[in-house]
């Protein structure tokens, strides 16, 4: 919640009148909990329970960026009359399913004996840490595999110089989203974090602009 881009979309909303919460998953930043005890399932509740205690029944825009993208698109499918809009930034859905994929035998011996692996991280000096629990339960949370049935506005950001989510994968969104208005904004050099003066001013544009369909 003390990222560059939420808090730039805080002060936007502010000077612009909207209502806006920034928010902490479980585990991660300045909320409670053990990274290594929780899940997908567990932060898309947290979400939901967000949104219930702070909008109530009102309509919410969602903006969530990399693994906040897949947990904004599973909390529009739990709130389809609730979510009128989407806006996932160098959004990852299934981002489990790609580890899980290029597993080398000493992390997959790690996963097995320890019950997780750690990797380096670009963006923070701790490691990223992927548990069994947390790959099983994407599995389960999947949803570039099957329809998700929404029928409401999207914007995708994708920097097209993203070393952690392939440009490619907004794209694959888009043609997911079969029932949605989905609009992809490919960013030239935009790199994962999309926290430039130009991306945030790019981010700023698209929130006002769906905002102002309701």
């Amino acid at each position: 919640m003390q990222g560059t881009k939420a808090i730039y979309l805080e002060t936007l909303c502010r000077d612009n009148g909207f209502g806006f919460i920034r928010f902490d998953y479980g585990g991660h930043g300045q909320s409670g909990g053990i990274f290594t005890d929780l899940c997908i399932s567990d932060w898309t509740q947290d979400t939901l329970d967000v949104i219930a205690h702070v909008a109530g029944d009102d309509p919410v825009i969602l903006a969530g960026s990399s693994m906040g993208g897949w947990i904004s698109l599973l909390c529009a499918e739990k709130r389809p009359t609730q979510v009128k809009g989407l806006v996932g930034m160098a959004s990852a859905p299934d981002f489990t399913a790609w580890i899980e994929r290029d597993i080398t035998p000493a992390q997959r011996q790690a996963l097995e004996t320890q019950g997780y692996f750690e990797e380096p991280s670009a963006y923070d000096s701790r490691p990223y840490i992927f548990t069994r629990k947390l790959i099983k339960d994407g599995a389960r949370n999947a949803v570039m595999t099957r329809d998700l049935g929404l029928k409401i506005p999207v914007a995708l950001l994708q920097g097209t110089a993203d070393p952690d989510v392939p440009w490619q994968t907004a794209g694959q969104i888009k043609k997911a989203l079969k029932h949605a208005d989905c609009r992809l904004y490919m960013i030239e050099e935009g790199d994962h974090r999309l926290s430039r003066p130009e991306d945030l001013a790019l981010l700023g544009g698209v929130i006002v602009e769906m905002h102002a369909r309701f």
